[in-house]
């Protein structure tokens, strides 16, 4: 059995849903995204997601603080569109999602001072590695 084409596993059109959700919110395309599923927890990474003046911001606390809330305003009031997406492709419905920023010494979830975000959603059920691993059917 020939492997997945890796663009079209369910890792890489979860990147790149991300990846365009966060384009469509924050104006700033992330320079790399990386998504991780373990058991019921899908962690996807945004990698360069800030912009220059974001970083240059965050580096007073003042600074830090604003943008910490920024970006949760923005994945509370916006992240329902990335949610069904996460659902549509996987199969599972997403019971939890969050993103904590913290672009001050990047140890925690969220924001990092480099422009990372990461995001963290509990699923509802796992999804079998066979499907997860496979590739998407074209109906």
């Amino acid at each position: 059995m020939p492997s997945p084409r890796p663009e079209s596993t369910m890792t890489c059109r979860i990147a790149r849903a991300a990846s365009l959700f966060e384009q469509e919110r924050t104006g700033n395309t992330p320079k790399s995204v990386t998504v991780v599923l373990s058991d019921t927890t899908l962690v996807i990474t945004l990698h360069g997601a800030l912009s220059e003046a974001e970083k240059a911001m965050a580096k007073s606390p003042e600074g830090a603080a604003q943008i910490q809330n920024f970006h949760r305003q923005l994945f509370a009031n916006g992240s329902e569109s990335l949610r069904q997406e996460i659902k549509r492709i996987t199969g599972v419905e997403v019971r939890e999602a969050t993103a904590e920023v913290e672009p001050a010494n990047g140890t925690v979830v969220g924001v990092f001072k480099s422009g990372s975000t990461v995001q963290v959603y509990q699923l509802a059920r796992s999804v079998p590695a066979d499907t997860w691993n496979a590739s998407e059917s074209r109906d």
